[in-house]
């Protein structure tokens, strides 16, 4: 079923509102959920209006809510009524929308163009596909930003974050355990190869808030992803951690006194889910062949530092569009940046979110 597309007062709204817009009068909406700020203007730019370009019956309505997409899809879903067509998710949020029969499994060879040479998409993809029912986009990071001149000294590990007598401020975290609370165990000595065992135990997960503790009072906690680099940008905290395409943005873009420590960075997948219950599934289906294919995969890299899903897009990243410096060196698996990574364990997360959020929260308020 097509939905009418938004009125000329409704199209103001989401413009007011910071969202992005097609024709308000075309036959098709297609409201897709994302991340905002640098990155959905990057899927702004490599996907949406070319993909409007060729389909002027389509309208597509950015919704930066990605951030708060489980919950509010099992609210959607409770009460029959799922407005989303399709959501950006990080992998372990699709593992789990997967397992509660929130998102749709996907035949990838059948829905996803093949590469250029012929390869099934499953195969350019690889083992990418961590879920049957995600669609990879990008590969990214998430690590540290800070101020370069409002440090006497800059720090140089991961751990330096904890350091509050030899690197004074505030810092900003992400308000959520994942990612904290490994760089805790870390930087109290446990062995990056055994991080997940630990915090798999009670112990471990009290163990990780006891080091978070020790800089609680100097954390500023963001949630969304474009607030860490303006909190730099606004001299409001020395260091942040903040997603790599992000940072990019703010030192490249607009030539902030930022700098980037990628030590212990952490590598993630991100990509797209196509929610239970929505309508317009034909028309994303299209969408998705064009949005995933080789070439617009790495065209997304011309515009922010995340490294495409497809093999096959790899050797097609080039030079920034607008500013025309080199990608590949600002990508988080360039070998500079990279050696000390720990990658993401998506199995582990989509287990035990839910508990370890439980008693990160708790800890919050203590």
């Amino acid at each position: 079923m097509k939905r009418f597309a938004l009125t000329a007062a409704a199209a103001a709204m989401a413009a007011a509102a910071g969202g992005f817009a097609g024709n308000a009068s075309a036959d098709t909406e297609l409201v897709i959920v994302s991340w905002g700020g640098a990155y959905s203007a990057s899927q702004q730019n490599a996907y949406h209006d070319p993909y409007m370009k060729n389909n002027p019956e389509v309208s597509i309505v950015n919704d930066d809510s990605s951030s708060e997409a489980v919950a509010k899809l099992r609210a959607m879903n409770e009460a029959g009524n799922v407005t989303w067509d399709l959501v950006d998710v990080v992998a372990a949020d699709a593992i789990r929308l997967c397992d509660e029969g929130l998102a749709k499994p996907i035949d990838h060879d059948a829905v996803l163009a093949p590469a250029p040479d012929g390869t099934p998409a499953s195969e350019d993809f690889g083992d990418l596909i961590v879920s049957e029912c995600f669609i990879p986009q990008i590969v990214y990071s998430t690590t540290w930003g800070y101020r370069h001149d409002m440090l006497d000294k800059e720090p140089t590990s991961v751990c330096d974050v904890f350091d509050l007598q030899n690197f004074p401020g505030k810092r900003s975290m992400e308000k959520n355990p994942i990612n904290n609370m490994e760089w805790a165990l870390i930087c109290d000595g446990v062995d990056p190869a055994n991080v997940y065992d630990v915090l798999g135990t009670r112990e471990g997960v009290e163990r990780a808030l006891a080091k978070l503790d020790t800089i609680k009072d100097s954390v500023v906690w963001w949630t969304k992803g474009a607030q860490p680099p303006q909190l730099l940008a606004d001299g409001e905290v020395v260091m942040a951690s903040a997603y790599n395409g992000r940072l990019f943005a703010a030192i490249e873009e607009q030539k902030q006194p930022i700098k980037m420590l990628w030590d212990w960075q952490v590598f993630d997948l991100d990509g797209w889910i196509v929610p239970t219950g929505g309508d317009n599934e034909a028309e994303v289906m299209e969408y998705l062949k064009f949005a995933t294919d080789t070439q617009r995969l790495a065209d997304q890299a011309k515009y922010i530092s995340y490294g495409p899903a497809r093999k096959s897009s790899a050797p097609l990243v080039g030079d920034h569009a607008e500013l025309g410096i080199p990608m590949g060196p600002h990508m988080p698996t360039d070998p500079e940046n990279s050696k000390t990574t720990l990658l993401y364990n998506y199995e582990f997360w989509a287990d035990n979110r839910d508990d370890i959020d439980e008693r990160f929260q708790a800890w919050l308020l203590e």
